[in-house]
């Protein structure tokens, strides 16, 4: 059973909403964080980047970085930015893309659903990662960026959302990226009561993006135990802040892939390498989206074609049936010497989001071929988590992104 609970939450008052609310803050470097936080003293980046804040001779892990980032949010709650919900409550966070709408629970989860595997995991995280937010949590006193997490959609807790929509939203506004975003709030005792029974119905839930906010958040709450050996169980560092998605409304986008070079093989020589395990056909000039699980679309000197992976590869194992294991075990390493995607310079990963003439331009500007993908599924990603197995780098590209600084969850009580 999942542990879903409500919490105090730390968040913009509402004509600050809009401003206040920022994509996570890893899906910028240095550079780009200091052009948004530049052009919006407002953007929750402020806080989550805090390095930004600093000349660029500043490590971004120096201490004083850490230290601005508390110094900053407890400013913007001195001044009336942010402020401090007083009784616990659940949150509902729809996010419309495209006319297309998904609906989340924002909630706090139980780091020892996390130890138990009640919350699932599918991707391996990486420590250096993991220390900085480590650091930004423990210093801030508080968990700034939701972790995003899905079940298996349950008519009850539709129901409740439902009932909750039709009423005003406490937030109603739209990013520059065209995204809707809207917010209620939950803090009738029996509606709560009533989710809170809900997901104890719901046997797991899993990470669907977020696992280093999450490794993170555990492991800061892990500490707070060890500094008060007291400890309840009930206090808010036993919780990471968590926005629930039911997998019937989650969108997965392909996570496309480039390389640098042919690994030393002709255009011709590398055509004919790939025929082992592909059926290649050209397809011409119009970028190419395969449509079916197997295929790929490959742009390759000004050309694209559609590979088409032999039956005879093709696997019922969990990982090793994904469509991003297939490319990786009977192209990108065999053919052209990606061994290890995860430290290979040679390769790099572009998001659906950016469509495929992202993968053309690369390719003009310091790339020589491209691969475009079927997106995984959401059974997919269940599947593997449910093995208990990890899959490939760069697997899963969600949209639309959680946005920070619209929910805060502090972990002393407020």
């Amino acid at each position: 059973m999942a542990i879903v609970k409500p919490f105090q939450c730390v968040r913009p008052e509402k004509q600050y909403a809009h401003l206040v609310a920022a994509l996570p803050y890893d899906v910028y470097n240095r550079k780009e964080a200091c052009e948004v936080t530049a052009a919006n003293p407002k953007s929750f980046l402020n806080i989550d980047r805090p390095e930004t804040q600093f000349s660029d001779d500043v490590d971004t892990y120096d201490d004083r970085v850490y230290e601005k980032a508390r110094q900053m949010l407890e400013s913007w709650i001195s001044d009336g930015t942010l402020q401090k919900d007083r009784k616990k409550a659940y949150y509902i966070y729809q996010l419309i893309m495209d006319g297309r709408s998904q609906t989340g629970i924002v909630a706090c989860s139980s780091i020892d659903d996390y130890a138990k595997g009640v919350i699932k995991k599918h991707e391996n995280t990486r420590e250096e990662k993991e220390r900085d937010r480590i650091r930004h949590v423990d210093t801030t006193n508080a968990q700034t960026g939701p972790i995003f997490l899905a079940y298996r959609s349950k008519e009850t807790i539709n129901r409740l959302v439902a009932e909750v929509t039709e009423k005003s939203p406490l937030y109603d506004f739209t990013s520059d990226d065209g995204i809707s975003h809207k917010v209620w709030r939950i803090a009738e005792p029996e509606t709560v009561g009533e989710i809170e029974q809900a997901f104890l119905e719901i046997p797991v839930t899993y990470i669907a993006d977020g696992h280093h906010r999450a490794a993170s958040a555990v492991k800061v709450g892990l500490k707070r135990r060890e500094e008060n050996p007291g400890y309840t169980g009930e206090e808010p560092f036993n919780f990471f802040l968590s926005v629930l998605f039911p997998d019937d409304q989650l969108m997965i986008l392909p996570y496309n892939r480039v390389v640098k070079d042919l690994n030393g093989l002709s255009e011709e020589a590398y055509l004919k390498k790939l025929e082992e395990s592909f059926l290649v056909e050209l397809t011409g000039e119009k970028a190419y989206a395969p449509a079916q699980k197997g295929t790929f679309g490959m742009y390759l000197n000004h050309k694209w074609y559609r590979l088409t992976i032999k039956e005879s590869f093709l696997s019922k194992d969990p990982v090793k049936g994904l469509d991003v294991s297939l490319l990786q075990d009977h192209l990108l390493n065999p053919v052209l010497g990606v061994k290890d995607p995860r430290t290979d310079q040679r390769i790099d990963f572009i998001g659906g989001i950016r469509g495929l003439k992202e993968l053309e331009r690369r390719c003009e500007e310091d790339m020589t071929v491209a691969f475009s993908m079927v997106p995984t599924s959401i059974e997919e990603l269940f599947s593997v988590a449910d093995a208990g197995l990890l899959m490939p780098p760069k697997s899963t590209w969600f949209e639309p992104k959680l946005r920070s600084g619209l929910f805060i969850h502090p972990l002393s009580p407020v």
